[in-house]
C-alpha cells in the first residue's frame, strides 16, 4: 500500500542525532525486525518502547509493527498464535514465557477521515501505512517508529520535540479524538503523571471541555485504565491532574462532596489550587503507593482501591478518628460494607476486590486502637490475643503499617501479605495478560463507537 500523500512527510532522525542504541533493545524483539526484514517486509519497532528509549528508560514492553498481514506472519514464526477480536496481532513466542507482539499496520480512518461522529467502526480488520498508523495513534510521544536498516527513527507526529520540550499532546485535532473516544483524556493524564511531562494546552483544554463524556465510557475500560493509573508508580501527580481535570471526580462522583473541584477562574492551572486536609491526606497514600511501586513491591488491586477510598471513609464514617470496640466494630463494618457497594457499583468492581478492601477498611479502626505503639502511651503492650488470631490480622496489620508510612513517613512494611495471590496471577496469565486489557471495545450495536454508551 502506498504512503497516504495527504499526511505530512516524516522527520527521519538518524543514528547520530538520537540516543537509542541496539544494545538497549530486547534481543528477541531484533530477531523478530531482522527475520522481517529477511522476509521482505518492513518492520518498526513503535511506541512506548520507543519512548522510553528516547528517554533514556528501560521499557517495559518492546511491540513491532510490519506491512506483513497476520497469516504471512504465522507463516514466518511457527513459534506464534493470532489473537484479537476486531484487529488482530500476532504474539510471538520465546524461551522463558517472553512474548513479542507484532501488528499489521493499520489505517487511520478509525478517527481522521471525513464522517459523522457517531460512525460505528467497521468490524473487519483495517490496514494502512506507518504513516496512518502513526495518525491513528493517542499521543505523539507514542507515535514514534525505530527502524532497523538505518538505525532511525521515524517521526510523524512531531513526537520527538514534545518529548525535548516535556509535552503529552494527543495527535490530531483533541476535540475530535476525545470525543471518538473519551478513555484518551485518561492516557494522556496517565502518560504525564509517569513522564513529570505537562499536558499541552490545546489538549488539556479539550480535556476540561469534554471531561463529562467519560460518563458514556463502559464500565469494564474504565475500571482496566483506572488500575493501570494506580499501579503506574505515579499515582499521587496522577491524582492530582485528575483533581485538577476534573477527571477525578467522573471516576469517583462520590468525591465531589468531599474535595474541592477545578477552579474554574483558573482553567489553565494543571496544579491543585484549592487544597484540603483530605486532598492531602489522599495523595500522602497515593505516594506511598508511589513508593512501594518503585521497590517493585506493588500491593494488590484490593490495596490500592483501599488507599484511594480511605479519605472518603474518613469523610463519611471518621474512620481514623473512631475508637471501636469489638461489638461497634462489627456494626460499623456492615453500615461500610453496604455503602461500599453503592460508591463502587458504577466501576464495576469484582466481588471480592470489593469484600477485601472492605475488610481492610472496616478494621483499621481497630489496629489504630489496640495498636501497642501508641504515641501517648495508653494503648496495650502487644496486640490483643483476639485480634491476632483473626485470619484477616496479616493482611490489615500490613495495610496499616502502609497507612502509617503514607502519614507518619516511616519505612516501608513488608508488603507480602498485601501481594496478588498466585491464583490472580494465573487468572490474568490466562486471560492474556497485558493486551487483553488494552484491546479497544468495538460496539457491533446499537451505534456504539469504541463501546460508548448510547
Amino acid at each position: 500500500m502506498s504512503e497516504d500523500s495527504s499526511l505530512p512527510e516524516p522527520r527521519v532522525i538518524p543514528r547520530s542525532e538520537h540516543c537509542i542504541s541496539r544494545a538497549d533493545i530486547d534481543r528477541e524483539a531484533l530477531k523478530v525486525m531482522h527475520r522481517l526484514r529477511d522476509e521482505g517486509f518492513r518492520a518498526y519497532l513503535v511506541g512506548g518502547g520507543v519512548r522510553d528509549l528516547l528517554l533514556g528508560k528501560k521499557p517495559k514492553d518492546f511491540d513491532i509493527s510490519t506491512d506483513a498481514r497476520p497469516g504471512q506472519l504465522r507463516k514466518i514464526f511457527r513459534n506464534s498464535r493470532i489473537i484479537g477480536r476486531r484487529f488482530r496481532l500476532v504474539q510471538v513466542f520465546f524461551h522463558g514465557g517472553k512474548i513479542i507482539e507484532v501488528a499489521t499496520f493499520r489505517c487511520r480512518s478509525e478517527f481522521d477521515l471525513n464522517g459523522g461522529e457517531i460512525e460505528t467502526l467497521a468490524s473487519d480488520n483495517t490496514f494502512g501505512d506507518p504513516a496512518e498508523d502513526a495518525f491513528r495513534r493517542d499521543l505523539t510521544i507514542n507515535a514514534l517508529f525505530y527502524e532497523i536498516e538505518n538505525f532511525s527513527v521515524i517521526d510523524y507526529t512531531g513526537g520527538v520535540e514534545d518529548l525535548r520540550l516535556g509535552l503529552v499532546r494527543l495527535v490530531g485535532d483533541p476535540d475530535r479524538r476525545l470525543i471518538r473516544d473519551p478513555v484518551r483524556m485518561l492516557r494522556a493524564i496517565r502518560h504525564a503523571a509517569r513522564s513529570g511531562f505537562v499536558i499541552e494546552e490545546e489538549t488539556w483544554q479539550a480535556i476540561l471541555r469534554h471531561v463529562e463524556k467519560l460518563r458514556l465510557c463502559p464500565d469494564s475500560r474504565l475500571r482496566d485504565e483506572l488500575c493501570k493509573d494506580l499501579q503506574a508508580g505515579a499515582s499521587r501527580r496522577w491524582a492530582e491532574l485528575g483533581l485538577a481535570s476534573g477527571v477525578f471526580f467522573e471516576l469517583f462522583p462520590f468525591y465531589r462532596e468531599i474535595l474541592p473541584g477545578p477552579d474554574p477562574e483558573r482553567p489553565e492551572r494543571q496544579e491543585i489550587t484549592r487544597p484540603t486536609p483530605l486532598t492531602d491526606l489522599l495523595l500522602q497514600l497515593l505516594a506511598v503507593v508511589d513508593r512501594a511501586v518503585a521497590d517493585d513491591n506493588a500491593p494488590g488491586e484490593e490495596v490500592l482501591f483501599a488507599m484511594l477510598l480511605l479519605p472518603w471513609a474518613e469523610a463519611n464514617f471518621q474512620l481514623l478518628a473512631s475508637r471501636p470496640d469489638r461489638a461497634s466494630s462489627y456494626r460499623f463494618s456492615r453500615r461500610l460494607r453496604s455503602d461500599l457497594d453503592a460508591v463502587l457499583a458504577p466501576l464495576n468492581i469484582k466481588r471480592h476486590t470489593k469484600e477485601s478492601l472492605a475488610v481492610l477498611l472496616a478494621n483499621l479502626p481497630l489496629l489504630l486502637t489496640h495498636d501497642p505503639r501508641s504515641v501517648d502511651g495508653s494503648g496495650p503492650s502487644e496486640w490483643p490475643r483476639w485480634l491476632t488470631k483473626k485470619g484477616y490480622f496479616p493482611r490489615c496489620l500490613a495495610f496499616y503499617e502502609l497507612y502509617r508510612a503514607a502519614v507518619a513517613g516511616e519505612p516501608l512494611p513488608d508488603l507480602t501479605p498485601l501481594a496478588p495471590s498466585p491464583m490472580a496471577k494465573k487468572r490474568k496469565a490466562r486471560s492474556g495478560g497485558r493486551r487483553e486489557g488494552r484491546a479497544p471495545a468495538f460496539a457491533r450495536s446499537k451505534g456504539g463507537i469504541f463501546g460508548l454508551k448510547g
